[in-house]
């Protein structure tokens, strides 16, 4: 399994943006479609945005389309999450997970994801 982590977490004023970025320890993680979640206090984790391994296909939740875009640079082995226009409602510890399967299958968004990092806390707030 990779070794994911998260970063670019902080406090931000409503209207707001912050970009977050997901790397791995040692590993690529140029092969792998990636997730990104998240988990406010008391609430289910809700899948936020993924992207596939070439970056080609990428799908977001209802709650943060036209404001989240999700991205990733090859070369720095890096997926980002750019959020902006950001409301009290996005407060929550996000994650970052790959995708699991075969060679092939993890390269696409799916529904299965085994490799996860430790989070990065988002909150919102005046």
């Amino acid at each position: 399994q990779l070794q994911l982590v998260e970063s670019g977490g902080g406090l931000v004023q409503p209207g707001g943006s912050l970009r977050l970025s997901c790397a791995t320890s040692g590993f690529t993680l140029n092969g792998y479609a990636i997730g990104w979640f998240r988990q406010a206090p008391g609430k289910e984790r809700e899948r936020v945005s993924c992207i596939s391994a070439n970056g080609g296909s990428t799908n977001y939740a209802d709650s943060v389309k036209g404001r989240f875009t999700v991205s990733r640079d090859h070369g720095r082995f890096t997926v980002y999450l750019q959020m902006n226009s950001l409301i009290p409602e996005d407060t929550a510890v996000y994650y970052c997970a790959a995708r699991s399967g075969s060679v092939s299958l993890r390269r696409f968004c799916g529904d299965e994801f085994d490799s996860w990092g430790r989070g990065t806390q988002v909150t919102v707030s005046s």
